[in-house]
């Protein structure tokens, strides 16, 4: 047996399938998702067993054999059976913004008297039990599925509609007393489904998750900013000794780069508030009350507490997802902020006695199976993995976001698999690095005014005084004959000992200075 069919036997088995457990079928059932409608589904009929640990379940295609003890249902199975590809499922993110979705349209639809109490009632029930963490793992789905994202808004409709009616007291499968298509989705299609749900996936996961956590790293560098304002080193340009500058100046570089991306986040945030729900299938609203969208958007900003809102034009956000794209772009910026961030203190923690060595960072574990001692940069070789596949994320939700053909973009899974990875994961990047790094950080005051008083650099400052012609000579004169700058300048007559020590006074060069004779 090949590989790929040993992984495809392993993840099926791991979510209690056996091969062949599912019926043979040559088409996916995508368009019974949308706008759900019984002239779409087969007549509904008591789920019978075929006495080997299944049940048969059917869809507008006919029977399929699902496992006895799952909540999902046909169009899952099939999924299951169509698209088992890799080990990357559909963002677990998106189970908790799905679930507020259906319960926020159950209240809307019930409200305007076209869902029955007892079905709403059960929908929200189960929609509360989903949001308090109970059925993870009966969203088992791949990412690598439709681009529509049918078959996840399925799974969600199925395991709703399942367990309803074990609540209910009948059989799983039964579809009453609460229907996938015709209940659970009512006045919606996977196609403004799928892109709202996923929407609020990035809001919550970057507004909830991401910014707490860049704050947090801000505030720990601004903090070290502060507390190392007045330690005097060497800065650097083209990876060559410059002019001089503070330690806390350099970090409050740093901070205001997050600073910068904070707003950044916040900006791009206003894109994904604005909600697909209620265009249906194309974008018309067709078989949705009319003043339905604006509902469920109010309804779903009132049950998450963000500022959610219909979008004004849904054929807008429905064939294209540029406010995926914008965020994923601004979550790339933050990764190249972070990246710097990152490599600049590996760069100034090199060493101990060969490298910087002006920052010595914590010794969180061994750093080397063969060379004892050795202390690694390990916090910041993470967070610079991290950058990069946030980088590459980027590349593929932005070909993602340009393939919206006509009125739906069919790339949708995988560019909200990419989003709420690259926020996980700088979330989680930020969070260890501020904790097992930056707070720990400390400066190797000894190096750094070795590094300053050796520095050629220094000689900037006599330039105004004497010209740049000679502060040059003194730079070059002082390399040459492994000469202190101060025995150089005064060897070559350029400067009196006293105007040299007035003038090239590190501490006067890290602010504003012109010096003169």
């Amino acid at each position: 047996m090949e590989r790929r069919d040993l992984l495809k036997t392993g993840l099926i088995a791991s979510i209690g399938l056996a091969a062949g457990a599912v019926t043979p079928t040559v088409a996916s059932a995508s368009d019974s998702a949308d706008v759900g409608s019984r002239a779409a589904t087969v007549p509904t009929a008591p789920p019978t067993s075929d006495g080997g640990g299944f049940r048969l379940e059917t869809d507008s295609l006919g029977e399929v054999r699902v496992p006895a003890d799952k909540l999902w249902g046909a169009q899952t199975q099939r999924s299951l059976e169509h698209f088992s590809i890799g080990t990357d499922l559909i963002p677990r993110e998106m189970i908790p913004s799905y679930a507020t979705l259906k319960k926020a349209a159950a209240n809307v639809n019930a409200a305007e008297g076209r869902l029955g109490e007892p079905q709403h009632k059960l929908i929200v029930q189960v929609c509360d039990e989903i949001l308090a963490g109970q059925h993870a793992d009966m969203f088992p789905l791949h990412v690598w599925m439709t681009g529509s994202g049918t078959q996840f808004n399925m799974n969600m409709n199925e395991v709703i509609s399942n367990r309803c009616c074990q609540i209910a007291g009948t059989s799983l499968g039964s579809k009453s007393p609460v229907h996938p298509n015709d209940h659970v989705n009512m006045s919606q299609s996977s196609n403004d489904s799928f892109p709202t749900a996923a929407y609020m996936a990035a809001a919550i996961s970057v507004r909830r998750t991401l910014v707490p956590s860049v704050r947090g790293l801000r505030d720990a560098i601004a903090a070290k900013s502060e507390e190392w304002k007045d330690i005097i080193k060497i800065g650097r340009t083209h990876m060559q000794d410059a002019v001089p500058i503070t330690l806390g100046q350099e970090w409050s570089g740093y901070a205001g780069m997050l600073d910068d991306n904070l707003e950044r986040l916040d900006d791009a945030l206003k894109g994904v508030y604005r909600l697909a729900l209620g265009g249906t299938a194309v974008g018309t609203g067709l078989n949705a009350m009319p003043g339905f969208a604006e509902a469920v958007a109010k309804e779903i900003a009132r049950l998450t507490n963000l500022p959610f809102v219909t979008a004004p034009n849904k054929f807008t956000v429905q064939g294209a997802h540029d406010a995926l794209v914008h965020m994923s772009g601004t979550l790339r910026t933050l990764s190249v902020s972070l990246y710097k961030i990152a490599n600049d203190i590996r760069l100034m923690s090199c060493g101990p006695r060969a490298g910087f060595a002006e920052l010595i960072i914590p010794e969180n574990e061994p750093g080397s199976s063969i060379m004892p001692g050795k202390v690694n940069p390990t916090q910041a070789e993470a967070l610079t993995m991290i950058a990069i596949q946030v980088m590459g994320n980027d590349v593929t939700t932005g070909f993602g976001g340009a393939s919206g053909y006509l009125e739906m973009n069919v790339y949708k899974p995988v560019m909200i698999f990419d989003v709420t990875q690259s926020a996980r994961l700088m979330a989680d990047g930020c969070t260890n690095f501020r904790k097992f790094l930056v707070e720990g950080t400390k400066p190797n005051l000894k190096k750094i005014k070795e590094y300053v008083d050796r520095s050629l650099m220094l000689v900037t400052a006599l330039a105004p005084a004497i010209g740049y012609d000679k502060a040059s000579k003194i730079a070059h004169y002082a390399s040459d004959n492994d000469l202190s700058l101060r025995d150089a300048a005064l060897k070559l007559g350029f400067v009196s000992p006293a105007d040299y020590d007035r003038i090239v006074d590190p501490r006067k060069m890290v602010t504003a200075y012109v010096a003169r004779n």
